[in-house]
């Protein structure tokens, strides 16, 4: 009999968007890029700041709204330790809901699907953690930014 398997919370990144750059349409899908510029990451076990360089890659379908996003954030520990997450999401919801995301408004999450799956990059040593286990995410995305709650599979 297969083991479910099943979620603990780990920790929340808090981060903070520049101004989408426009790629361009290719077979009706647009390509963007967002910059992260900075935030925090809380958590039992990590404490510490996303740092400025990382990327938001997205393509959005627009026959069905689709965004496929890729994201790197480069993380560094209070203690020091640096960081690579990347985070591989899905965000779908009615075309009226994305609209309102879209134009920056404050959207309850319950209204759309936000969740990927997250890997994390990092040297050895009592943060190895990270790369030991399944992570998956789940989005709520604001204004000027995106909250990610982490979920180590159990």
């Amino acid at each position: 009999m297969p083991v479910l398997p099943g979620l603990e919370f780990e920790f929340r990144l808090h981060i903070t968007l520049g101004a989408a750059i426009d790629e361009g349409l290719r077979d009706e899908v647009r390509h963007r890029r967002i910059p992260i510029l900075g935030g925090m990451v809380e958590g039992a076990r990590i404490h510490g700041v996303i740092e400025e360089g990382g990327a938001d890659q997205q393509t959005i379908d627009i026959a069905d709204g689709i965004t496929s996003i890729e994201a790197t954030h480069p993380l560094r520990h209070t203690d020091g330790t640096r960081i690579l997450l990347l985070n591989r999401a899905v965000r779908r919801g009615p075309p009226e809901v994305m609209a309102r995301l879209a134009t920056g408004e404050v959207v309850d999450p319950a209204l759309y699907y936000f969740r990927g799956t997250a890997h994390c990059t990092v040297e050895r040593g009592p943060h190895r953690w990270l790369m030991a286990s399944a992570l998956v995410t789940v989005g709520r995305r604001g204004p000027n930014g995106v909250e990610l709650d982490v979920y180590r599979v159990t």
